[in-house]
C-alpha cells in the first residue's frame, strides 16, 4: 500500500523540428510551414485539464519541455502556455523549468524572453563542435552557431545548461571524440549530457546506416576515455549518459530514475500516475500525430490508459532506478511502487551472487561490473513471481527514518 504519492513532474511535447535528423526514433516531423502555435497552446492546456481530477491537491516539482525542436516555438507563445499552466496547477516554490533547443532555432533574444517567462534551466541539442561530424549526422547546424546558442543562453541569464554530445560518430576516433568535449567543457555548462550514437529501429539510420561507424571496441574506448576526461574535469557521473558539476543534477530526469510521476500532455506524450488512495498506478498515452492531437485535445486525446501490475511495478522500477551510479535508498522502492521490497529480494540477491549489484540493507547499487552490463543487471527483474513464505523486509525503512 502507498503511504502518500511520489514527487509528480510535468512533460510538454513540442513535436515539430526543421530536419528530423537520421538516427531519431522521438515522436518528432519536419515544420512543413508555420508551426500553429496559438492552436498548439491551446490543445496543451484543455490536454493538461484532462489529468487535473487526478491530481487534485498536488504541485509539480519539475517540468521539461521536449521535442522535436521546442525553440522553434517563440518566446510569447511559451509565455501564454506558462500564464495558462500556472492558472491550473500549483508550481512548487523551487522549481526545475528546462527547455530543449537546437543551435541555429532561437537566439538570445528568444532565450532572454524564454527565461522571463519562468523557464530556467535550457538544454542545448549540440552533438558535436565538428563541422564534418555534423553533417555525417545530418544535423542543420555547424559548430558557430553551438557556440553562439551557447553565449546567447548565458547573455540572457541562463546560468544553468546541459549540452547533448553524442560520441561513435561516422568515423570518429578517440582524439577526435575528446576534442569535442574538450570544446563542452571548456564553455563550462552546469550538466553534460555524453551518450553514444545508436542505430534505433524505424530511423533512416537504421534502414541505411552511415560508413566507418567505430567497431565495438572503438565505442568502449571512446566511452572510458572521455569518462575519465569530464572526472578530471568536475563533471560526476551520476546516470548512465549524465555528468554535472556539484548538485546540478537534472531534478526532472532524477525523478524519472526515482519512478516519481509525471504528466505527459503534447503529441505522443505519456505519464504515470499514482493513485495513493485507490493503491493503482496507471499510464496514460496521447494521440501521437501532431493534426489528430489538435483536434481531439481536451476530449478524446488519451488513446490509451493502462494500470501497472505488480510485476510490471517491480521491473519498471528497477529499469529506471539503476541506471543511478550511486544507487538509491531501498526503501524508495516500497515508496515509489506501494510494494514490499521482499517482492524483488530474489532477484537482488541473484544479481548480488553474480557480482552485478551491492546491497547492505540501506543502500541498493549497481556494482562496476554491474554498471558496464546493465541491461544483464536490468533483465534480472524482467519476470518476478510474487516472493512467497518471505518476512516483510524492513530494515532498510528502520534506518532511513531513525
Amino acid at each position: 500500500m502507498f503511504s502518500s504519492n511520489p514527487p509528480l513532474g510535468l512533460y510538454i511535447h513540442l513535436p515539430w523540428c526543421e530536419k528530423k535528423c537520421p538516427y531519431c526514433d522521438f515522436n518528432s516531423y519536419q515544420a512543413e510551414g508555420a508551426i500553429p502555435e496559438q492552436a498548439y497552446v491551446d490543445a496543451l492546456l484543455n490536454d493538461l485539464e484532462q489529468d487535473l481530477p487526478l491530481v487534485w491537491g498536488r504541485g509539480i516539482d519539475s517540468i521539461f519541455i521536449g521535442g522535436g525542436t521546442p525553440s522553434l516555438f517563440s518566446a510569447d507563445a511559451i509565455e501564454r502556455l506558462f500564464s495558462g499552466l500556472r492558472a491550473l496547477i500549483n508550481f512548487s516554490p523551487a522549481i526545475e523549468i528546462t527547455l530543449e533547443s537546437n543551435p541555429g532555432s532561437a537566439d538570445s533574444e528568444n532565450y532572454r524572453g524564454y527565461r522571463e517567462t519562468g523557464i530556467n534551466r535550457l538544454s542545448i541539442g549540440v552533438q558535436s563542435f565538428d563541422d564534418q561530424m555534423l553533417s555525417s549526422i545530418g544535423r542543420v547546424h555547424d559548430a558557430a552557431q553551438a557556440l553562439a546558442a551557447f553565449d546567447g543562453a548565458r547573455t540572457a541569464g541562463f546560468d544553468n545548461i546541459n549540452l547533448d554530445l553524442m560520441f561513435a560518430l561516422p568515423g570518429q576516433n578517440l582524439a577526435e571524440a575528446q576534442a569535442d568535449l574538450a570544446q563542452a567543457i571548456a564553455l563550462g555548462p552546469e550538466h553534460i549530457s555524453h551518450y553514444q550514437l545508436t542505430l534505433e529501429p524505424n530511423t533512416l539510420f537504421h534502414s541505411r546506416p552511415p560508413a566507418k561507424l567505430p567497431d565495438e571496441d572503438t565505442c568502449w574506448e571512446l566511452q572510458t576515455g572521455c569518462q575519465a576526461q569530464l572526472a578530471a574535469a568536475g563533471y560526476r557521473q551520476y546516470e548512465v549518459s549524465a555528468y554535472c558539476q556539484k548538485g546540478r543534477e537534472s531534478r526532472h530526469n532524477l525523478n524519472y530514475w526515482h519512478f516519481g510521476d509525471y504528466l505527459g500532455i503534447g503529441a505522443g506524450a505519456h505519464g504515470k500516475i499514482t493513485l495513493a488512495g485507490e493503491n493503482r498506478v496507471i499510464r496514460r498515452m496521447r494521440q501521437r500525430q501532431p493534426r489528430a492531437y489538435l483536434e481531439s485535445a481536451g476530449r478524446d486525446s488519451i488513446v490509451s490508459e493502462s494500470e501497472l501490475g505488480t510485476s510490471d511495478l517491480c521491473f519498471e522500477f528497477m529499469l529506471n532506478a539503476l541506471r543511478l551510479k550511486d544507487g538509491f535508498a531501498s526503501s524508495l522502492f516500497h515508496e515509489n511502487t506501494g510494494l514490499p521490497l521482499n517482492q524483488v529480494l530474489p532477484a537482488l540477491e541473484t544479481a548480488r551472487d553474480k557480482g552485478l549489484l551491492d546491497f547492505d540493507g540501506a543502500i541498493i547499487r549497481p556494482t562496476e561490473l554491474g554498471f558496464c552490463h546493465l541491461n544483464d543487471l536490468q533483465a534480472a527483474f524482467l519476470s518476478l513471481e510474487p516472493a512467497k513464505n518471505r518476512p516483510i523486509f524492513e530494515s532498510s525503512q528502520k534506518i532511513m527514518h531513525n
